[in-house]
């Protein structure tokens, strides 16, 4: 199996692409293949959702005109207690062809691609040409196997004061590639202070304001290389967006300062497998299924975060922690202006 961590920032997008070894289900048939697929990926794509979807701000107190701040910004979010979504239940009267070596007809639980079950053996059989044909293979298992029980991310994040409270943001992420993956993300924001509307601003110990922020991570997988089923150009191009809705507090002291929010994530994840897959074992041993699929998953929850913010003239250091679905750990150095 191929190396999960490839780079920092590419294991976050939510097409597994380490985990070439799922394509073994193309022996079951494409309709088989489609729904294991779908949710083996799942709660991978649902904690990356979660990800790109924190980190938007770390104080309340908008900008003035002309103040700016950029931003480097790193996320991790972990599964390691998530018992929950590292494993789906694999029932084969849900599937057409496939079916477990052990108990066969029993469902169980199997990993998805956030898990670490090894060692499930599946079957598939049928007719061809009148003679009985068996293949069997066994099911991936997921990153947690490689001791990796976190998803991070990290990108560029720059904020402007505009008048009136209102302040502008956009985070990016230049196209990365490793290893056959690459990855890319922009996003844009806005940020209002409505304390600024009142004429005690200068005088009140804390700031309360409104975050809005839309996210767009884009990457694909080419794994032809190492793929164990025969084809040509075989991929995955997977898309993630993400919209957070804030309500955000913080104090407004010279050095160092407290912040929190609640919020709303929604986002949606799609993941297009592409290229051409030719089955040489079992009874669709003929069949040769070219761009079979595309898997789609929503997600959405409340969220809410606390966290500090220390400023040293134009160097600051913010850390906040998010819970929601998935818990993410949030780190910012920062440089600004006013």
């Amino acid at each position: 199996m191929k190396n999960l961590l490839t780079g920092i920032f590419l294991c976050s997008i939510s097409i597994g692409m380490a985990q070439t070894d799922f394509n073994d289900v193309f022996a079951a048939g494409v309709e088989d293949a489609e729904q294991f697929t779908n949710d083996y990926l799942a709660p991978l794509s649902e904690s990356a959702i979660y990800n790109f979807s924190t980190g938007w701000y770390n104080t309340a107190d908008a900008k003035p005109l002309g103040g700016f701040e950029i931003s480097v910004v790193g996320n991790i979010t972990g599964f390691k207690n998530k018992s929950d979504k590292k494993v789906f239940v694999l029932d084969p009267n849900d599937y057409q062809n496939l079916d477990f070596v052990e108990n066969p007809g029993v469902a169980r639980e199997v990993s998805s691609a956030l898990g670490d079950l090894k060692g499930i053996n599946v079957f598939v059989e049928g007719q061809v040409a009148g003679f009985n044909v068996r293949t069997d293979f066994e099911l991936p298992t997921g990153i947690s196997d490689e001791g990796i029980d976190f998803i991070p991310s990290g990108y560029l994040q720059a904020s402007v004061g505009l008048i009136k409270g209102t302040e502008i943001k956009a985070r990016f992420l230049p196209k990365l590639e490793y290893e056959g993956a690459s990855v890319g993300l922009i996003g844009f924001g806005i940020q209002h202070d409505f304390t600024k509307l009142l004429p005690a601003d200068k005088i009140l110990p804390v700031a309360i304001s409104a975050v809005i922020g839309y996210t767009s991570v884009n990457g694909d997988y080419d794994f032809t290389d190492v793929s164990t089923i025969e084809g040509e150009d075989q991929r995955m191009e997977a898309s993630i967006n993400t919209w957070t809705f804030n309500a955000v507090i913080s104090t407004k002291l010279p050095i160092i300062n407290f912040y929190g929010g609640l919020g709303y994530v929604t986002g949606k994840s799609v993941t297009d497998v592409l290229g051409t897959y030719r089955v040489t074992s079992g009874p669709f041993s003929s069949e040769t299924y070219t761009d079979p699929f595309s898997i789609t998953k929503k997600a959405n929850g409340v969220t809410g975060n606390i966290g500090a913010k220390l400023k040293l003239g134009f160097f600051r250091l913010n850390a906040d922690y998010t819970l929601g679905t998935f818990n993410t750990v949030t780190f910012g150095i920062n440089f600004g202006f006013r």
